[in-house]
């Protein structure tokens, strides 16, 4: 039982993880009717913004200190932190070790001027162009934005770590009456799925309750009709595509320190992102979320040392299988919606 609890526990990071890519995705594809395959770049270069602000935090000068000599008795240069000089030694401290959660804060704008940028600059211009048009220019825009992190931050991956307070482990299962250290699972985890959560929820209630959300929501049902109505539903799909942005941005910064930021970890996650999405039915945003959990969760299990002792090389195709199994039963995938790209 305490194997199972921690495979859910696996299942609900990674599901995390699947949900967040996939509810960008599943945005732009609904919003704007394109199917965007440089969406796990957007994920790899919000992990690469806290790589950034880390590295800004770090910048140092060097100062004589007279109270610290060479051999000689002549005084040491020693490295002194800009932001140590700016908010003091113990603050600057502070600030260094939480780099990556101040780094949501710095993602959010950036992802967002991307995402501006790529919609503005390429995007639009293939509204209505065939989906494997939009595949094939969207995934060399990938392939682009992965070779530029590559050229600059090199192949090797970055360790990022998490803040003290959140390393080590939680003894969960003293939770669930078991022995102490019986179920040790990563604090960092467990924060990435209640941010995870947090941000889905804040997704769904922005589109639920905001007469914004409302539009858009009735632009996705029926553009033209919303155009009738003397609303520029382009100017509000533009902003939802910088949402999604946003989304896969925050989602790779909080993910760095659980997977050393990288440039191909986009490529990684995308192709099973947008298997998410498409289990989960294209243009749903529930069904998006609720496959990327449901195939965490399963991975997760098909990662179990008895299960690959049995079915070897299970955990690398279980997802792919699912999708298979849930397509031929159900074509629309879980919760799709009738006439997506059925045409």
């Amino acid at each position: 039982m305490d194997q199972i609890i921690v495979q859910i526990l696996n299942g609900l990071d990674k599901g995390s993880a699947y949900a967040l890519i996939a509810l960008g995705l599943t945005l732009i594809f609904g919003t704007l009717g394109v199917v965007n395959f440089a969406h796990g770049a957007l994920f790899m270069l919000g992990s690469f913004c806290a790589v950034i602000l880390s590295r800004i935090l770090s910048a140092s000068h060097k100062v004589v200190d007279p109270d610290r000599t060479d051999f000689l008795g002549n005084p040491l240069e020693v490295d002194v932190f800009y932001v140590q000089d700016w908010f003091g030694e113990a603050a600057g401290a502070a600030i260094m070790e939480w780099a990556v959660p101040l780094a949501i804060l710095f993602s959010i704008p950036v992802m967002i001027g991307v995402g501006f940028a790529m919609e503005r600059g390429l995007i639009k211009h293939f509204y209505k162009r065939p989906h494997a048009d939009q595949i094939l220019v969207t995934f060399g825009l990938a392939i682009v934005l992965q070779e530029i992190i590559k050229y600059f931050f090199g192949a090797n991956p970055i360790q990022t770590p998490a803040p003290d307070a959140f390393r080590g482990s939680l003894d969960f299962g003293v939770f669930l009456g078991y022995d102490p250290l019986t179920i040790m699972y990563p604090y960092w985890r467990l924060v990435y799925f209640f941010f995870s959560a947090l941000i889905i929820a804040g997704v769904f209630a922005f589109l639920q309750f905001t007469t914004f959300g409302m539009v858009v929501r009735a632009g996705m049902a029926d553009r033209e009709t919303v155009g009738l109505l003397g609303i520029d539903i382009d100017k509000r799909f533009t902003f939802m595509f910088g949402l999604a942005a946003a989304v896969a941005g925050v989602a790779g910064v909080m993910y760095a320190p659980i997977v050393a930021p990288n440039y191909h970890m986009g490529m990684d996650f995308l192709v099973l992102s947008f298997v998410v999405v498409v289990v989960g039915g294209m243009g749903s945003l529930p069904g998006a979320v609720a496959a990327g959990f449901l195939l965490g969760i399963l991975e997760s299990f098909a990662s179990m040392p008895t299960v690959v002792d049995v079915l070897p090389g299970i955990n690398q195709i279980i997802i792919y299988l699912v999708a298979i199994v849930i397509l031929l039963t159900r074509p629309r995938g879980l919760m799709g919606r009738k006439g997506v790209m059925e045409d």
